[in-house]
């Protein structure tokens, strides 16, 4: 079965002692490490970096994130015109998002100063064996793909 990304709910409780946020459907059974990206500017892309074993798991710590997300179809050379899915994290909607194996991404902060924590369910040993880089502008953004 070939897993979508998705987007797991949480949520925020105000009282008179202030706000606790929660992501009480995020099951982290399978993580087994964790990392925080900062950026403290908006015009940087992160991209883009895919992993064909590892799933990820990405929260908006402060700020927001546009993520952009393709399924890799040839690891050696994929079709620069893959259909891009975006998503938006931010830190006040408290979501996660899951992205399955197989996908690469691109990380954008849409407010400087920005930090995204991103869970993985392989150790940092198992990194460099699963990692896929390709160029920033390979894959062309949505407005763009027919």
């Amino acid at each position: 079965m070939i897993q979508q990304p998705k987007i797991i709910k949480g949520g925020i409780h105000t009282d008179h002692r202030g706000k606790v946020s929660f992501m009480n459907d995020f099951d982290m059974t399978e993580v087994k490490r964790s990392y925080v990206i900062f950026h403290p500017e908006t015009d940087i892309i992160r991209a883009w970096r895919a992993h064909k074993i590892e799933q990820r798991w990405f929260h908006a710590l402060d700020g927001g994130f546009l993520i952009r997300l393709v399924k890799i179809d040839n690891w050696e050379m994929p079709n620069r015109k893959l259909s891009i899915e975006e998503f938006i994290l931010t830190a006040e909607n408290t979501e996660v998002l899951h992205i399955p194996a197989g996908y690469g991404s691109s990380i954008q902060a849409i407010e400087k100063n920005s930090k995204l924590i991103v869970f993985g369910d392989y150790g940092i040993d198992n990194a460099k064996l699963d990692d896929y880089l390709y160029p920033s502008d390979f894959f062309e953004h949505k407005e763009n793909n027919s």
